[in-house]
Order: structure tokens, then sequence, then C-alpha cells
């Protein structure tokens, strides 16, 4: 499946339209997006990694009064998020490598982590845990255990992966985050597999 990881990057570009309408705008993680902003002060900055075209995650936060700052490889769709949310900061760059000297008051990984291989996604905790403020909230989606699966998007295969549950809960405290709350497969959200924690004060 490593040749599927390594694709990642071009198949959103490849599909960039396509991705749009079939993610549509329509917010199924509202719930735990509430969630997400009640533990940030108001207006504070949140960096959405892997944010796509903006919406409608990025959308609601900048409607919450917080300012949004996205990452996305995909040049295709950080375009469409400048046209459609100019009142975001978008980005194209690589998660895997991202140092934007700067911490947030949240940061969100929504349907974006899980494309990374196991060894990226351990890295990538370092990073999430660079770019986190003190008392910021952390959300992401994982699979629900160890392991990779195979998809496919527009006829071409899309790779997931995933680390055991009790290692991430070892990571972000490795990192300095708590666990604020965990469902594996919420059936009221997609049968996403979500992970809501919270950056150490010290």
């Amino acid at each position: 499946m490593t040749h599927a990881a390594d694709d990642i990057i071009g198949l959103y570009r490849r599909h960039a339209d396509a991705w749009v309408n079939l993610r549509g705008t329509a917010l199924v993680e509202k719930a735990w997006l509430e969630k997400f902003c009640a533990l940030m002060a108001p207006a504070a900055q949140v960096l959405d990694l892997g944010c796509g075209f903006g919406a409608p995650l990025g959308a609601f936060l900048l409607d919450q009064g917080h300012a949004v700052t996205g990452v996305d490889s995909s040049p295709e769709l950080i375009k469409i998020a400048q046209d459609c949310l100019p009142a975001g900061a978008w980005i194209v760059g690589d998660m895997r490598t991202l140092n934007l000297r700067q911490r947030f008051g949240g940061v969100l990984a929504w349907d974006s982590s899980f494309h990374l291989t196991q060894a990226d996604q351990r890295d990538l905790f370092a990073i999430l845990a660079r770019h986190s403020a003190p008392g910021a909230p952390l959300m992401f989606t994982a699979g629900p255990k160890d392991g990779e699966a195979m998809g496919t998007f527009e006829g071409e295969p899309l790779f997931h992966a995933s680390l055991a549950p009790s290692e991430y809960r070892s990571l972000l405290d490795k990192y300095g985050f708590d666990v604020v709350d965990h469902v594996i497969e919420d059936p009221d959200c997609g049968f996403r597999t979500i992970w809501l924690a919270q950056k150490r004060l010290t």
C-alpha cells in the first residue's frame, strides 16, 4: 500500500472538483465542533490541517468568530477555499513537515491525518504539539484499530491507516495532551472514530 500512501496528494489534486462535490457542505460534525469550540477562548486562532476547500468545518469556525488558518497539500483545493472563504488564511503545505512558528488556540485534523502512514502519524504528534498553545484543544479522526485500509476515490486507490487506540493515547500523553473525549465509529457522525484532547497548561 506504500504507493497509494505516496499518491494521496496527487489523488486530491487530480480530483479536487470531484471531492468538493462529494464532500458537500452538510455538517454532520456540528456536535463535535461545538465540543471543540467549548474548549477554546472566544476569537481563538485555529489551525485546520488537511482543510480541503475550507467547508464545512472551516466555514463553521469562521461563523463562530474564530480565525482559521487552513493547510492543505492540494493547491487546487486551497484556491477554492481562498475564493469561497476569504476571511480565512489558506496555505498550501504538507502537515508532515509543517512549521508555522506559531501556536494556535485549537488544532484540527479532521478526515486528513488518517491518510498518512503509521510512521508519519507517529511523527505528526510532535508537529501537533509544536503548534498547540497551552490549553488548546486538538481534534482528529482515526481508524477504530491498528492497521491499514484501502478505499477508492474516482476509481483510484485511497489509502487510510490507523494506530491502535492505546498508541494514540500514549502519544497524546507523551506530547502533553489529555484525552477529553473519544468515540469509536460514532453513529451520529458518519461512523467516524474521533479523538478530542487538550494541551496541558504546563
